[in-house]
């Protein structure tokens, strides 16, 4: 871009309302798609990009993360201005809101990837386990030991069911397996929160980060699983019951269970109109007034 446009259209930003770094992502998407950048092109650094759409550079960070997770960029990172990738739109399809949803073990990933781009992260999780999210968190921390991500401090909250219920699912087909199968889902769920826990906490020590997570217990199986970003996205799916079978201490047991990895997202995003904006802001009022009110101590011991 010429540098003269640059500071025109930095100087009208200005005068409008502070763009997201969606739509930053969105105005760079085009023009490495319609040719303005070119493949192998490095871009301008962070610096100048917030100046030109008159928004932070945490912002920018997260709009060329996005383009990253998309494949049309390479070496993302705060040290030196990426690059345009070799192939642009060899990617799969993309993840924001609009987009086809995806099963949760390939939809949650990338956009928790992308929230831990901010300098405070704000993660909140209903769910049955903490698997899905355990498992998409590992990239941001992977991230942040390499050095590409550095927030200065970390919150999440995780609502679990309580161990005192008699769990809707998983449930046995043969009612007298039902001691059985809830010692295994507790162990499970005890498991993957500690695992989730400690990687978090881990944080403190290496990096000097600011980290507290919680867990909370529901009196109630949760029929949907939920994740709320930085206060901005809302991740919405049901966990659809379904009859099948699982060794458990070495014997096949009939169950009704559903599988969350495989449970399909559907992304809301505040600011994306306003169904989308009272989604999130909604979501965000159920899932506080179940923390404050109904959920318990949880404690992640046997």
């Amino acid at each position: 871009m010429d540098p003269e446009n640059a500071s025109v259209t930095a100087r009208r930003g200005a005068e409008r309302p502070q763009r997201s770094h969606r739509e930053v992502a969105d105005e760079l998407r085009a023009r490495i798609r319609t040719g303005v950048l070119r493949p192998g092109q490095r871009m301008p650094t962070q610096a100048k990009l917030a100046d030109e759409f008159g928004v932070e550079r945490g912002a920018v960070r997260q709009a060329l993360r996005i383009l990253q997770s998309e494949q049309l960029l390479t070496n993302v990172s705060k040290g030196s201005p990426a690059t345009v990738a070799a192939r642009p739109g060899a990617a799969g399809p993309p993840i924001g809101p609009g987009a086809v949803p995806q099963p949760s073990m390939v939809g949650l990933p990338p956009r928790i990837t992308e929230a831990f781009g901010a300098e405070h992260v704000e993660v909140d999780a209903l769910c049955l386990t903490a698997v899905s999210l355990t498992a998409a968190i590992s990239e941001p921390l992977r991230q942040i030991h390499a050095g590409q991500l550095n927030p200065a401090k970390i919150d999440v909250r995780v609502l679990l069911p309580s161990r005192n219920i008699d769990l809707a699912f998983p449930a046995p087909v043969d009612v007298s397996e039902t001691g059985r199968l809830q010692r295994h889902w507790l162990a499970h769920r005890n498991a993957q929160g500690q695992v989730l826990r400690h990687n978090l906490l881990t944080l403190r020590a290496t990096h000097g980060i600011d980290v507290h997570i919680t867990f909370r217990a529901l009196p109630f199986t949760p029929p949907v699983k939920l994740y709320l970003l930085n206060g901005t996205e809302a991740l919405f799916a049901y966990y659809t019951v379904q009859r099948g079978a699982q060794t458990i201490d070495q014997e096949h047991l009939e169950m009704y269970d559903a599988e969350g990895s495989r449970s399909v997202l559907f992304a809301f995003e505040q600011g994306a109109g306003p169904r989308d904006t009272t989604f999130v802001r909604q979501s965000r009022l159920w899932f506080d007034a179940l923390w404050e009110t109904i959920s318990s101590e949880l404690v992640l011991t046997s």
